[in-house]
């Protein structure tokens, strides 16, 4: 159980990390993206570094279990809200998908990293 949850969480701490730096850094391609689902500007920063900071925690959690059933959590949640705001933006399903992909396997690894506990 231990190696599924490592490998999940050493990904997606990946794809967070690459997601929140362009986002936290305040990127103008990355802003525009976010402008166009309804985004403010100022969340843009803070969204990036929830990205960041739960990216880091998925990593830690690998001896800190607890840290890592919470950041994979956190991340779910965050990613719940991603999906909510492409609906409400009316986007495209493949503009919609990499979110609902990364809040399954958020959620997954929570699982998993808490049946590891």
């Amino acid at each position: 159980m231990f190696i599924a949850t490592a490998v999940l969480s050493v990904l997606l701490a990946l794809a967070f990390a690459g997601a929140g730096f362009p986002k936290a850094s305040g990127k103008d391609e990355m802003a525009a993206q976010l402008a166009r689902l309804g985004v403010p500007t100022g969340l843009m920063r803070v969204i990036g570094g929830l990205e960041i900071v739960g990216a880091v925690g998925l990593v830690v959690g690998l001896w800190v279990g607890v840290l890592g059933v919470a950041a994979a959590v956190g991340l779910a949640l965050l990613m719940a809200g991603a999906v909510a705001t492409h609906i409400k933006a009316r986007d495209t399903a493949k503009g919609t998908l990499p979110s609902l992909v990364l809040l399954v396997l958020s959620a997954v690894t929570a699982g998993l990293a808490l049946v590891a506990l």
